[in-house]
């Protein structure tokens, strides 16, 4: 894995990766990163926090994806309608059975089109095929599984799919503190970004005693400082 370059910045590595966890990690603006860090004494603008969130946030993501496990065979997906910019979107997701994002992806449409892009990038980066698709009853995705050969597994009906439903509660919250996304690139590249400290930082400490969730937040803490290089 290539080392992350952080050439020709003014502050050290420690303080960007740190700025870029805490816009990720959090429901903050950028203008709440920049009070924090002049809490600490650091003097960066916002705008200098934006461009570490857009230059580094992306390749942390894929360092950390490239450190998961393999997800659990049961995937669910799911669509939502959002707005951006005033623009009718879709916001489409993918998770396994224990809660992990696999995949999130914006798109104008939803269609058999849109279910089927999903689809492909999903099996692309997983690498990998699962033993059920559970989906909610939108026919796009059946048509999308009868395409790729896998309509044997694909389950649908009940309350079978409310893992995949409940996994957009914190891109909901985020989009509210927001006042709504602006831009659908913008919003793609954090979302993936965002996916993918969520998946590290997420312990569910609800079911696990307090032991084991130091143990499991010191490794994602340790997953993220490899991630941005500065271990």
């Amino acid at each position: 894995m290539q080392p992350v370059s952080y050439a020709r910045h003014q502050f050290p590595p420690s303080v960007i990766q740190h700025a870029v966890w805490l816009y990720l990690r959090f429901q903050l603006s950028l203008r709440y990163v920049e009070d924090l860090l002049a809490e600490r004494g650091l003097d960066v603008s916002y705008e200098t926090i934006r461009r570490w969130v857009t230059n580094f946030g992306t390749v942390y993501a894929k360092r950390l994806r490239a450190g998961r496990p393999k997800p659990v065979e049961r995937w669910h997906l799911d669509e939502k309608f959002v707005s951006i910019g005033g623009r009718p979107m879709y916001l489409w997701r993918a998770v396994d059975a224990e809660g992990e994002v696999l995949e999130i992806l914006v798109q104008r449409r939803r269609n058999k089109h849109a279910a089927l892009k999903l689809l492909r990038k999903l099996l692309k980066r997983q690498g990998m095929s699962p033993e059920a698709i559970v989906t909610d009853k939108l026919r796009s995705y059946g048509a999308a599984l009868r395409s790729l050969g896998m309509q044997r597994r694909h389950v649908t009906g009940g309350r079978s799919n409310n893992r995949a439903e409940n996994s957009h509660q914190p891109v909901r919250r985020r989009e509210r503190s927001w006042l709504g996304f602006k831009d659908p690139g913008s919003t793609q590249r954090f979302l993936s970004a965002h996916a993918a400290v969520y998946n590290t930082f997420n312990v569910q400490r609800h079911l696990i005693s307090r032991r084991t969730l130091r143990i499991f937040r010191a490794t994602a803490f340790a997953q993220w400082s490899i991630a941005a290089g500065v271990a």
